[in-house]
Parts: structure tokens; C-alpha cells; sequence
């Protein structure tokens, strides 16, 4: 059942943008991830650290052992596949790229895509990764 007057549901998100697990803020989820990055280069806690901003913006997902495979879980919360210019709290899962097999989650913050660290050169998180560019999805809720 949707929280507000007039709420319809489909596919089990309101009409509007709210998940019926919980109301989307995703203001709230990018402070969170802006405000626990452990700085540097990471170490290694993209997936956690995603996973409890997205927890911090009102919405708890199914968890899984790999960034790579968060996808479902994601779109099993309201998120959808998205293309084209990223827009704050969208959410990026990358397969793995050559030493980093578990793939890399990332969230935008408007300006950058932070995991367990901000990242300043583009979605990719590091040389592997820009060198490889392995495929990846780009979810957004509404």
C-alpha cells in the first residue's frame, strides 16, 4: 500500500517515486556515502559502504557477497535501469575488471561517484578499470 493519498502501486513502487519499503531520499543516502568514505583509494568495502548509504536514503536492499551482482537487488527495491547523463543518487554496478573479480558499486553525488572513497576520475575507480571498461548498469530510483 502506497503512504500517500491518490498512491498507486505498480510492479511494487508507488506512483511518484516512493518504494514501499520506504520513502527514497536521496539526499539522505549521498551525505551518508560522502560522509563515511575512508578517503584514498578505498579498501576494498565498496558494496557495504553503497549498500548502507542506500540503507541511510530509506531503503534497505536484499544484500549480496558481490558488488558485481547488487543489480537485482536494486531493481527488486524500485530502481531501474537508466542510460544517458547520471543524475545525483544514481547507483552504478561494474563487472569486474582484470584483480578485481568482486566488480565495483558506486553512487553519484552530483559531482563524482563515491564508493568507500570519492572518486575523482569518473565512474571507473581506478586504472584497471579505465583500462578494461568492463561493462556495468546505471540504476536510478523513482
Amino acid at each position: 500500500m502506497c503512504v500517500y493519498a491518490r498512491g498507486f502501486s505498480i510492479n511494487g513502487i508507488c506512483a511518484g517515486g516512493t518504494n514501499m519499503s520506504g520513502m527514497w531520499n536521496q539526499t539522505k543516502a549521498v551525505d551518508y556515502a560522502q560522509k563515511h568514505q575512508v578517503g584514498g583509494f578505498g579498501k576494498g568495502q565498496c558494496a557495504e559502504h553503497v549498500r548502507q548509504a542506500i540503507q541511510a536514503g530509506g531503503i534497505t536492499l536484499n544484500r549480496t557477497h558481490y558488488a558485481k551482482d547488487y543489480g537485482n537487488s536494486l531493481q527488486s527495491a524500485g530502481f531501474q535501469s537508466v542510460q544517458g547523463t547520471p543524475v545525483k543518487g544514481d547507483v552504478a554496478v561494474i563487472q569486474p575488471a582484470p584483480g578485481h573479480p568482486d566488480g565495483h558499486m558506486a553512487i553519484f553525488d552530483g559531482t563524482h561517484w563515491v564508493s568507500d572513497f570519492i572518486q575523482q576520475h569518473g565512474m571507473y575507480p581506478g586504472p584497471s578499470y579505465r583500462n578494461a571498461k568492463p561493462s556495468y548498469v546505471i540504476y536510478r530510483h523513482y
